[in-house]
Formats: structure tokens, sequence, C-alpha cells
């Protein structure tokens, strides 16, 4: 679910002011996972935007504060989340880890890399939310060191049907600072696109493993 509506909007429109996420459907991208799409989301560019970034921390920091209670360390997911996860965790003033999507094949071997310990206190920190299976990875690896995950907060989701379901099924609860419904909202308010591109969108957002683009005339 979204912070509040306030900040899914807020967070939609710097999103766009950076060109973290593009908008193309009319030329789609295609994921690593293959599928087709006609949005590419890169939040580390905000990294890039004190103000921005600046704005994500506090308000994920804030929220923390007041969802999650105790906390005694910050997790990022790497590599995407490792940068606004730093920054949340200093603004905490908390230590800070990172997951790596495997262990390490050399060295000590490490999937969680930093100091925690059995029975610690953990938010994860993440930057964008597709079918969920790589930030839940990262879960399945923290609860394996023995430490108890309060909850996962993110800059933005796609809101898919399966990541529901996989966050639900791993009982593992998600805010969001903002989504794909609210992304679209301010698109078309900014006239960032069109209502002939927005029904493409919406289309693609119902059922993004099958879609092919859009069809040719």
């Amino acid at each position: 679910m979204i912070f509040d509506k306030e900040t899914a909007k807020k967070t939609a429109e710097l999103l766009l002011q950076v060109n973290a996420i593009k908008l193309q459907p009319n030329d789609p991208f295609t994921w690593a996972s293959g599928w087709t799409s006609p949005i590419y989301c890169d939040n580390r560019i905000v990294l890039s935007y004190p103000p921005i970034r600046n704005y994500i921390r506090d308000t994920m920091a804030k929220h923390i504060q007041a969802h999650y209670g105790k906390v005694d360390v910050i997790a990022g997911v790497a590599t995407g989340a490792i940068g606004i996860g730093i920054l949340v965790a200093e603004y905490l003033g908390l230590p800070f880890v990172y997951v790596r999507p495997e262990a390490k094949s050399h060295g000590r071997q490490n999937q969680i890399e930093g100091f925690i310990e059995s029975g610690q206190h953990v938010v994860v920190v993440e930057d964008l939310i597709s079918t969920g299976k790589s930030s839940l990875n990262a879960v399945k690896a923290l609860k394996e060191a023995n430490v108890h995950v309060k909850g996962m907060v993110a800059i933005f989701s796609y809101g898919f049907e399966v990541a529901k379901s996989n966050f639900d099924e791993a009982h593992v609860d998600l805010y969001t600072l903002s989504n794909y419904e609210n992304l679209l909202e301010q698109a078309m308010e900014t006239m960032y696109i069109n209502k002939k591109e927005q029904q493409v969108l919406s289309l693609w957002n119902s059922n993004p493993s099958e879609w092919k683009g859009i069809p040719s005339h």
C-alpha cells in the first residue's frame, strides 16, 4: 500500500521530473525478464538530485519511525536500494547492511554484507517492486540470519497482482511512496502522456507478461 495520496502524487511528480520513470508506449522497452514494457523505472537517478533524494530519504525515515517502532538495522536490497538505504539509515542514526541476490562464491561467501546480530529488528529498503521476487529473496536471507523483518519500504511499485500475492504469502508488510496508478494520474495531469497512451499503459499493467506492444494497423 502507498504511504498516503499526497506522498504518492508528489513522488510520482518528482520521478517524472528527472526521468527516473520513462514512459514509451510507442517504443517499448524489453525487461531482463523478457517482458515487453511501455515503462522503464530507474530510481537510482534520484541519488543525483539532492532535493529529491532528501525528500525520499526523509519521507521513508519518518514513516519507519511512525510505523515500525523499535528498529535496530536498515537493510538495503542490492544494488538498486543500497544508496537510498544508506541515506535512510544515516538519517535515523542506525546501522546499515545490504543483501545480495545470492551469496558470493568467493571470500567469506556473504549474502548479507555488514554486521547484523540474531534477534535484531530490521526494516528493508527497496527502490522498486515489480513481481517482488528479488525483494522477498532478500527478506528470506535476513530471516535465515535469525533477524526479525518488521517490513519493507520502497520508492515505487508497479502494483502487479502477482506482487501483492507474493508479499501476502510471505507475510511481509510493504509500503511504497508511490505506485503505477498514481504515476498515470500525475502523468496525465502534467500532460506527460495523452489519453490514448494512458489506455495503453493501463492495458499493459493489467497483464504485463502477455503484452506484446501496440498492434500495428
